[in-house]
């Protein structure tokens, strides 16, 4: 077997053993939904907006998937500070093999959280608007979950400290999130915001996913699906020049 299926295969079974680490990453979805897809379900529709849960799901979905693949980055830093990773990297093997295995792992968990959360979504209200445009909305997960992969692991590259981390994370994470148009309409933005939200790789990942599953995109789904497939071009392209230099 490639190194790349090994590594792939080893992020994969992890998750799948950590029955309580995926319970507790349903939590902040559920959360989110409840409280605020019927919190302010009445004002939105007062508004004229119909069904917030409709609008907000799309959202919740991607936030699942960035914060899982963001912070698998944190199993990066892990291996390198319990050898696992030296072990790897002494091998006779490419470093971007190993870089590309994690990365696909960790994307691959990623989408799965994904995948979980949108059958979350159903059990609260929300409904796709063509089952035919499910495979569309997958790929913008997928594409999703690798462009915050490979930042979390081109991150991770550059730092030994867990504490570390979770900082710059969190300083990223959370502005990535609140900026991305997931808990509001672009359309009607003052033109600071709108160019934030414009700048946020996530905006793009939100958009293809109300484009495919409830019609309701701003950009067009072809846009968000070339820009997001450049980003996660160039961001698996900075993981691995960032890894290449990494000292286990």
């Amino acid at each position: 077997m490639s190194t790349i299926y090994i590594l792939w295969l080893r992020q994969v079974k992890k998750y799948f053993r950590s029955k309580t680490r995926i319970i507790g990453s349903l939590g902040q979805p559920l959360l989110f939904l409840v409280a605020l897809g019927f919190g302010f379900g009445a004002i939105y529709k007062q508004a004229g907006r119909g069904s917030y849960i409709q609008f907000l799901s799309p959202g919740i979905i991607m936030m699942s998937v960035l914060f899982t693949a963001v912070f698998s980055g944190m199993d990066l830093i892990w291996d390198r500070q319990f050898g696992f990773l030296k072990e790897t990297m002494v091998a006779p093997v490419s470093r971007l093999e190993i870089m590309l295995g994690k990365t696909f792992g960790g994307a691959t968990v990623a989408v799965l959280q994904g995948v979980i959360v949108f059958v979350l979504t159903l059990l609260t209200g929300f409904r796709p608007q063509s089952a035919l445009m499910l495979p569309a909305a997958f790929c913008f997960v997928v594409l999703a979950a690798l462009l915050f992969t490979s930042l979390g692991v081109a991150i991770a590259s550059s730092m030994e400290d867990m504490q570390g981390f979770q900082l710059i994370m969190n300083f990223l994470v959370m502005p990535i999130f609140f900026l991305s148009g997931a808990l509001f309409p672009l359309q009607g933005l003052p033109k600071a915001m709108e160019i934030v939200t414009r700048i946020d790789p996530l905006t793009y990942g939100i958009d293809g996913l109300r484009s495919t599953l409830i019609n309701g995109g701003k950009f067009g789904a072809a846009q968000d699906f070339i820009i997001l497939t450049l980003l996660t071009v160039i961001l698996l392209a900075v993981g691995s020049f960032l890894f290449e230099r990494i000292e286990a």
